[in-house]
């Protein structure tokens, strides 16, 4: 591989001008190794998958599920443990993100409780920094309400102190504002079984040796155990707490009256339908909160470990493709990513012209991705009936919840083949038929895209005290939208067709004053902004108009001296961190993508800089990148909250960004088919001009 050494970095603009020739061939070399490693890390079946890290939560909450599904001699219980120790922060908290500045307390008290759980002692010093650190920060009355739900699962904090889930909203209807159906995905697949866990309300305390005693300095009958309240409450703040209490109160006088018809009922429908939302590979919806919740569920109503739907979830913790294994320390995935992974490498080999040298490696990855397609119901039809299947999903089995950006990304990736009589016997044209019909299905009526469901925006449901866990609902995104607007354009759709015209008012609409746009699934303004003018110069746009420009001048503004871009986790709750931090190679990619989409003379400078600091950095053809720039939940900063339509957390927030509740990823091929992208389109810019 060509490197560039002993020179200032600054200087690779002026150089790649001096010596194009010699510049343009360490381009081609890198790219050349770049593809090399994915083609050789393509799996058998093939597909691609990296790891999804995440946070300690993974696996302080499945040690202590396995605690509470009584399974105390599971193989995973002292790995888990393992991991915990080896994640845990020199002041002795756990944080959501790599170099996150500080610590999470609902991250620490969860992983604190694990390790208490798997048997080290309060005294160890591990735990006494981690134990210190948690008073420091206000102890248990700050933490989060997944948190006291797993510490009411585990015997430390009364359930009548957690909020209310009746299992009897699975009976409301679809036009009912607290409809099962108006929460996100991730939010609705969750629900369905804590609201079993809540009315049963079973705990298993920890042994006595091992209670958290200690995180109750002033003794468990003077700890106040209610929810915090909230900065600029309002009405409905005020209403739904007092629901919660009076829902509590008849569920007592319930029991005591042993009325349990209704609620049995109730509860024998929820089960019903988490059964009938379980995924193939035995997870539910694709992530861990309904997967490790539902097993909970199910062991509360009866299912030995060995009753198919159970066995098959537990028998997931052991699949390779959702566990990482160092040593003997053990992590858990949130998700998988396969079908992202895949359509994006495939993209990667497009933009750098390799598709031919791996024609073999692209056509197995090709009729993998055909085969993925979701061709069955699913939840998204609640609000879309009579349409048709056509989406894809981002992991592996998750059939019930298609996403509008894989969908997306396949449709751009199946229009390199559109048309090519080599490939017209895999039936490329009809999947591109039934994707496009099923995107123009899910737009929202504002002209964006949500990533699961239509028009998934009823802010009142942020409201009720089981939300403040991360987002409940599901709007459209600006980066979703650009995908799709992408999509749309490479496939021969212009402009001015009604579905397109309608996204690309939505998308000047969401534009910000400075010309960035906001990233909801990637950190942040770099990605938003980086999605959004490729898609336009794919669907036709003039990339001459004075808002186009605007956004190019940003992510100009945003380069760092050392030619790259970078923006930490922390710009979503903290807006001087718009566009700032250390730089990445995948955020480095988003950047270079946006510029050469504009391709304006002017940009030039910064565009070489950019495309050498990826070269310097190639290492044994990848990147290192431990800093995370995939957004799960991306957490409640006053700028986030106005963005994901949440009015009464903005002014929440503004009481400080210490109330974030994010869930960060790392998505470990990030960093190698983003750059690979970006090149090979730099690459093309180049010879056009």
């Amino acid at each position: 591989m060509a490197k560039i050494e002993g020179e200032n970095r600054d200087s690779v603009g002026e150089r790649s001008k001096a010596n194009p020739n010699n510049f343009g061939s360490q381009i081609d070399a890198t790219i050349e190794t770049a593809a090399d490693w994915l083609a050789q890390r393509q799996k058998p079946e093939g597909y691609w998958v990296g790891r999804l890290e995440s946070n300690a939560c993974m696996e302080a909450q499945w040690r202590l599920a396995l605690w509470f599904m009584g399974l105390d001699d599971h193989h995973l219980c002292a790995r888990l443990a393992a991991s915990l120790r080896q994640s845990q922060r020199a002041d002795g908290s756990w944080e959501i993100y790599h170099g996150a500045p500080a610590g999470d307390i609902n991250t620490t008290v969860e992983a604190y409780a694990a390790l208490r759980c798997e048997g080290d002692a309060a005294s160890a010093p591990h735990m006494t920094r981690a134990r210190d650190w948690i008073l420091s920060k206000g102890g248990l009355k700050n933490v989060r309400v997944f948190t006291r739900y797993w510490l009411a699962l585990i015997g430390e904090w009364p359930w009548e102190k957690t909020p209310n889930l009746p299992p009897e909203v699975i009976y409301f209807p679809n036009w009912f504002p607290f409809s099962i159906y108006n929460f996100a995905q991730w939010a609705r697949a969750t629900l369905m079984p804590i609201a079993i866990l809540s009315a049963r309300r079973r705990s298993r305390p920890l042994l006595a040796q091992n209670r958290l005693d200690e995180l109750f300095p002033e003794g468990r009958r003077a700890f106040d155990y209610d929810l915090p309240p909230k900065p600029n409450a309002d009405f409905w703040d005020g209403f739904f707490r007092a629901a919660d209490k009076a829902l509590h109160g008849l569920q007592g006088f319930g029991e005591a009256a042993k009325i349990g018809l209704f609620r049995n009922s109730a509860i024998k429908r929820v089960l019903e339908w988490i059964i009938q939302h379980q995924d193939g590979d035995g997870v539910w919806g694709g992530i861990q909160p309904p997967w490790i919740y539902s097993l909970m569920a199910l062991h509360v109503e009866g299912y030995a470990n060995d009753h198919p739907n159970l066995a098959a979830g537990l028998g997931a913790l052991d699949d390779p493709r959702w566990r990482v294994d160092k040593g003997e320390a053990t992590w858990i995935q949130a998700s998988t990513s396969p079908v992202w992974d895949t359509l994006l490498t495939l993209l990667a080999f497009d933009d750098a012209g390799v598709g031919k040298t791996y024609e073999a490696e692209v056509e197995k990855a090709l009729d993998w991705t055909l085969a993925q397609q979701v061709l069955r119901p699913g939840d998204w039809q609640v609000k879309v009936p009579n349409v048709e299947p056509g989406g894809w999903a981002f992991e592996y089995k998750n059939y019930f919840y298609p996403d509008t950006d894989d969908t997306a990304v396949a449709l751009i990736v199946l229009s390199q083949f559109k048309g090519d009589p080599k490939w017209k016997d895999k039936g490329i044209d009809q999947a591109i038929e039934k994707g496009v019909n099923w995107l123009f299905a899910m737009q929202c009526k504002g002209g964006g895209w949500g990533a699961f469901d239509k028009d998934n925006d009823k802010t009142i449901l942020t409201k009720i005290p089981f939300c403040d866990f991360g987002e409940a609902l599901d709007p459209p995104s600006v980066d979703v939208t650009a995908h799709i607007v992408e999509a749309l354009g490479k496939l021969g759709f212009a402009k001015d067709h009604p579905k397109v015209a309608h996204a690309i008012d939505y998308l000047k609409r969401e534009q910000e004053a400075d010309g960035a746009w906001f990233g909801r699934w990637g950190v942040n303004y770099v990605y938003g902004t980086g999605a959004v003018l490729p898609a336009l110069e794919a669907i036709g746009e003039d990339m001459s108009q004075a808002y186009v420009t605007r956004a190019a001048e940003w992510l100009v503004s945003r380069q760092n001296d050392d030619g790259g871009w970078g923006e930490s986790c922390a710009s979503y709750m903290d807006v001087k961190m718009k566009g700032t931090g250390k730089s990445t190679a995948s955020q480095t990619a988003w950047a270079l993508m946006g510029l050469a989409a504009v391709g304006r003379k002017e940009d030039e400078v910064a565009i070489a800089r950019g495309t050498g600091f990826l070269i310097e950095r190639q290492r044994d053809g990848t990147w290192d990148e431990p800093e995370y720039t995939g957004a799960g939940f991306p957490g409640y900063g006053v700028g986030a909250a106005i963005k994901l339509g949440d009015p009464l957390l903005t002014e929440r927030l503004k009481q400080g960004p210490e109330l974030s509740r994010a869930f960060m990823i790392n998505y470990n091929l990030y960093r190698h088919y983003f750059p690979l992208m970006a090149m090979g389109r730099v690459r093309r810019m180049a010879g056009a001009s």
